[in-house]
């Protein structure tokens, strides 16, 4: 008897213990499925930023690679002895400057004995043109024979002839001499010296003496896909086509120069063209075999309303964009755009005007009518600076 009411009492305990926790538990249940509070009364803060209208220059992107406007590799022409080099690997050198000097002892040897000969020849010739005069002169009294007269004329000819063939020597000794002063044919930087002085140097070495690069100006070789060849003809027609050249991060501008050609046919492999453009390279930031990213400027839209990319959204029924009004509440409206530059700048032609404040960012929390805490791009960064 004593032992079921022993067992009645735990069994009422426990059952009280279990109505209290499921209490508890509907309690904070309910607690935490309150409604939260109405939007309208919510204030949602948001990045904004201001449509503008401006002129926005359309660029095509294209990756390029640096070559210089003349590469010379400097070789002997004359074979002789290497007495000295006269550049620094390196160095700038104009044209004219001398590079390297070859003995030039036989060329002066061959020089003068071609000068002698030619002397030699010209002191013979005045003799036999003084027997000729006096062959003539006893001719014409009827004391020398014709035959006589001549065989004269023939020696004087054959003189005559000996000495232009003494000035060809001449010459050719002059240039053969030339030929041991290795001078720089245009201004550039040479490369590395790849013979030095005192070696044999020969005319028929397969390897140079130096590189000579010419780099100023600078030309840049890019290919674009065929579909763009249009604009870019376009743009050729109304004048200069303006390139800039921007470094591997695409993030900071090196030179800026001008289209020079497009080539002649499209390669039907990749369904390319390649173009040149040309740069003056003045401060040398573009060096040969350089990649570079390049933006070839085929358009401009003058007075277009832009927007940052980050304020337009996608929907079901097309582009669209967050617009705060007046009373600091958002609408949303559809829109006509256009990437351009590669995303870097978008161009509204339907939807947005001038001066409109756009939502760049806090979107995912707006629906049409709501209140919304506007701050500018900078504005939100001041505080981290």
């Amino acid at each position: 008897m004593i032992e079921k009411r022993s067992r009645r009492k735990y069994l009422g305990i426990a059952a009280t213990i279990a109505l209290v926790v499921i209490g508890v538990v509907l309690w904070r249940t309910v607690g935490r499925a309150k409604p939260p509070p109405p939007a309208a009364h919510v204030t949602v803060p948001v990045t904004v930023a201001t449509a503008q209208r401006r002129d926005v220059a359309i660029f095509l992107s294209a990756l390029g690679t640096v070559q210089a406007s003349n590469t010379v590799s400097i070789h002997s022409q004359v074979d002789g002895k290497l007495l000295s080099v006269n550049f620094e690997q390196g160095q700038e050198v104009h044209q004219g400057d001398t590079l390297a000097v070859i003995d030039p002892r036989p060329f002066q040897a061959v020089l003068d004995q071609a000068r002698g000969k030619k002397a030699q020849d010209e002191a013979q010739l005045v003799a036999a043109q003084k027997d000729l005069a006096r062959f003539l002169n006893l001719n014409s009294k009827g004391f020398e024979t014709q035959q006589n007269v001549d065989q004269q004329q023939a020696k004087v000819d054959q003189l005559k002839a000996a000495i232009e063939s003494d000035q060809a020597a001449i010459e050719s000794a002059e240039t053969q001499l030339s030929y041991a002063t290795i001078a720089a044919p245009l201004d550039g930087l040479v490369g590395f010296r790849q013979v030095d002085a005192g070696n044999i140097i020969h005319a028929n070495d397969p390897n140079p003496l130096t590189v000579l690069t010419q780099i100023k100006p600078a030309t840049v070789v890019f290919t674009l896909p065929q579909k763009n060849l249009a604009k870019v003809r376009e743009a050729m027609l109304r004048g200069k086509v303006s390139v800039l050249a921007l470094d591997q991060d695409d993030q900071h501008q090196l030179a800026q120069g001008e289209l020079l050609l497009i080539d002649n046919q499209i390669d039907q492999t990749t369904s390319t063209i390649r173009l040149k453009a040309q740069f003056a390279n003045d401060d040398e930031r573009l060096w040969p075999g350089e990649f570079v990213n390049v933006r070839i400027q085929v358009d401009t839209r003058n007075e277009a309303v832009t927007v940052p990319p980050a304020a337009v959204q996608r929907g079901p029924r097309g582009p669209y964009t967050w617009v705060v009004s007046a009373n600091q509440t958002v609408e949303q409206r559809s829109i006509d755009s256009a990437l351009v530059n590669d995303g870097s700048v978008t161009i509204v032609t339907k939807g947005v005007a001038a001066g409109d404040q756009v939502v760049v960012n806090g979107q995912y929390r707006l629906q049409a009518g709501t209140r919304v805490e506007a701050r500018t791009e900078q504005a939100t960064a001041a505080p981290d600076q």
